[in-house]
C-alpha cells in the first residue's frame, strides 16, 4: 500500500515561482511512476508532469520549460517546482502514482487529496 500526500500550495503571483512536495509513504517499488496532476475549476484532470522509475520525465507542453519534477529517494519525496506561474495554473494540484503503463487520471492507482495552486493576474 502506497499512500501520498501534496504540501506546498499557496497564493501567488503571475510570474512567481512556487514549490511542491508529494511525501511518499509505504513502498515504492521497482517500475514505480509518480506523476501531478492538476485540475481547474469546471475543467478535467489532466497530467502536468510524471517521473518513471528510470528518472526519465514528462510534461505537458503547457508547463515544458516552467516546471521540473523531481526525485528525492532519501526524503522518499517528489518535488514540482514550478516558475513563471500563469493564472492559468491555477487548480487543485495531485499526486499519483502506478505501476502500469496507463498515465491517464484513470491509470494511477494512488492519489493523494490534492493542494491548492492560485496564481492571480
Amino acid at each position: 500500500q502506497l499512500e501520498l500526500a501534496e504540501s506546498g500550495g499557496g497564493l501567488v503571483q503571475a510570474g512567481d515561482s512556487l514549490s511542491l512536495t508529494c511525501k511518499t509513504s509505504g513502498n515504492t517499488g521497482i517500475g514505480i511512476v509518480v506523476a501531478w496532476f492538476r485540475q481547474a475549476p469546471g475543467k478535467e484532470r489532466e497530467l502536468v508532469a510524471l517521473i518513471r522509475w528510470s528518472d526519465s520525465t514528462r510534461y505537458a507542453d503547457s508547463v515544458k520549460g516552467r516546471f521540473t519534477i523531481s526525485r528525492d529517494n532519501a526524503k522518499k519525496t517528489v518535488g514540482l517546482q514550478m516558475t513563471k506561474l500563469k493564472p492559468e495554473d491555477t487548480g487543485v494540484y495531485f499526486c499519483a502514482a502506478t505501476y502500469g503503463h496507463n498515465w491517464s487520471p484513470s491509470g494511477m492507482a494512488y492519489w493523494g487529496a490534492g493542494t491548492n495552486v492560485t496564481v492571480s493576474s
